[in-house]
């Protein structure tokens, strides 16, 4: 149920009020029910385009890693498709064309041993493609657990405490026990030396983050990899990677190259990546893809007509619209390998830029410097009293920008930082205007005798870096 405020009750009981220039229309509409009689296009469209403008301005969100801009020519593509529901393969066997273009080329973009025979598909979002590799996981074990005569009922899923909220999701929805690696003193996320402690017989994966939504650094995923290789030589225990690379794995192929983290890894068994993140489209697509045939158990796999022949699908949605496979693809045919190098270099420099002159300014220390993918996180300093980040957070968006402040998980609930999220259209130019307006915040924070926000002011806008309860999953 949507949360209530105080005011609510009266909000319900007053009808929408329009402006009188509309003088051949009702001047009342009510709020939370159907009106009685139509209205005319343009006035429903008025109506609706003034409330929007409350809204914050897409391109001054720092806080969300959803791509905020597309060029012209993608957006015509994404009107021409919006109609196109892309699980029709038969009516639309050319939107279904590009998306398995896009598989192969993301195939061949994390090394799969055979692209050509890629498996892999599109999905909302990359919480959703997660969800679909966990679920893989899942199945791949109980599998391999019945044949050996073995219970299946506890299953577990080894992570840092830092994975994006949809972990905990999956665990919740799909029965299996999260087991949450805590951070330690300056250690934000899995190390190599972390990730085999809780794991068991009933392990069905370990998942390796590329780009923690905490402070935008790569876990070690090579150093996992060789840890679970050393667990499998002593136990026997052969436990599979998933890769949620929502942001890195559209990053470290271009920016990375010599970074081994994708299925150059035999233990690899999976990947997520996010379409609408750092592969530069419009919300919302994601992509999910399978070492093999393997990695992905058949009888996940639905089987559709496509064309009299044969078309697997793999997903938690159904319909949805062809319009950001679209897009996905016209990025890829647009911009190219190098084209994407380009863009995801800018944001890396901008996000470097702006993290080393935002250290400067005296305030803050930062826990990471935008070198991994372009997001960066920074605390105050040591000494620094009379005011919070939570202050800074405030101060910010008074000028516009959402800059999210946020606690960290166990074991670190006292580190309060800050996080800026760099994504393209965010550009040298903008980030003079954010420093100058920051300038302009700490010159009065600096007035402050003691901090006025703490963390029960944030606001809900931490972008994947919420606080996790694994005793309640989904309840708190």
């Amino acid at each position: 149920m949507p949360e209530q405020h105080a005011g609510d009750d009266d909000r319900a009981s007053r009808d929408l009020e329009i402006n009188p220039v509309f003088s051949r229309e009702p001047l009342r509409v009510p709020r939370y029910a159907l009106p009685d009689a139509e209205m005319e296009p343009d006035t429903a469209y008025q109506v609706i385009h003034d409330e929007l403008m409350l809204d914050g301005n897409a391109r001054q969100n720092l806080a969300t890693f959803v791509s905020t801009w597309a060029e012209p020519q993608a957006r015509r593509l994404m009107n021409e498709c919006a109609e196109k529901n892309m699980i029709d393969k038969d009516e639309y066997p050319q939107t279904a064309e590009l998306e398995t273009r896009c598989v192969h080329m993301l195939a061949r973009l994390w090394h799969a041993e055979h692209p050509q025979r890629a498996i892999g598909c599109s999905t909302t979002g990359s919480s959703e493609a997660a969800m679909l590799g966990g679920l893989a996981l899942k199945r791949r074990w109980q599998q391999r657990r019945r044949a050996e005569g073995r219970p299946t009922d506890r299953p577990n899923l080894v992570m840092g405490i830092n994975v994006q909220i949809c972990w905990e999701k999956f665990a919740d929805y799909f029965e299996v026990e999260p087991r949450y690696v805590p951070m330690e003193g300056e250690r934000f996320h899995l190390a190599a030396e972390t990730a085999t402690q809780l794991c068991d017989e009933n392990t069905i994966g370990v998942v390796a983050v590329l780009g923690s939504t905490f402070d935008g650094s790569y876990e070690p995923v090579a150093g996992i990899a060789a840890a679970l290789d050393d667990l499998q030589s002593r136990t026997g225990l052969d436990i599979p990677i998933h890769v949620d690379g929502a942001s890195g794995a559209m990053i470290a192929p271009f920016l990375d190259p010599e970074l081994e983290w994708d299925f150059r890894l035999p233990r690899v068994a999976s990947i997520n990546t996010s379409g609408h993140k750092y592969g530069l489209v419009m919300p919302g697509v994601g992509w999910a893809l399978w070492r093999n045939e393997a990695a992905l158990p058949e009888d996940l796999v639905f089987h559709v007509n496509y064309l009299g022949g044969d078309m697997p699908t793999f997903a938690l949605n159904f319909s949805r619209p062809g319009a950001q496979i679209v897009a996905q693809y016209y990025n890829f045919l647009r911009l190219g390998f190098e084209g994407y190098r380009r863009v995801q270099q800018t944001c890396r420099d901008v996000a470097t830029g702006l993290a080393r002159r935002i250290a400067g300014l005296g305030p803050f220390e930062l826990l990471t410097d935008g070198g991994d993918i372009p997001v960066f996180a920074f605390r105050l300093r040591d000494g620094i009293e009379h005011f919070s980040v939570f202050d800074v957070s405030a101060g910010l968006r008074e000028q516009g920008w959402l800059v999210p402040a946020y606690t960290f998980p166990a074991h670190r609930t006292d580190l309060a930082v800050l996080r800026i999220v760099v994504r393209n259209g965010f550009s040298h130019d903008l980030a003079d205007l954010l420093l100058r307006d920051l300038r302009r915040v700490l010159a009065r924070l600096d007035k402050q005798h003691e901090p006025h926000r703490d963390a029960e002011d944030a606001g809900g806008f931490a972008h994947g870096a919420e606080t996790k309860n694994p005793r309640t999953p989904g309840r708190h």
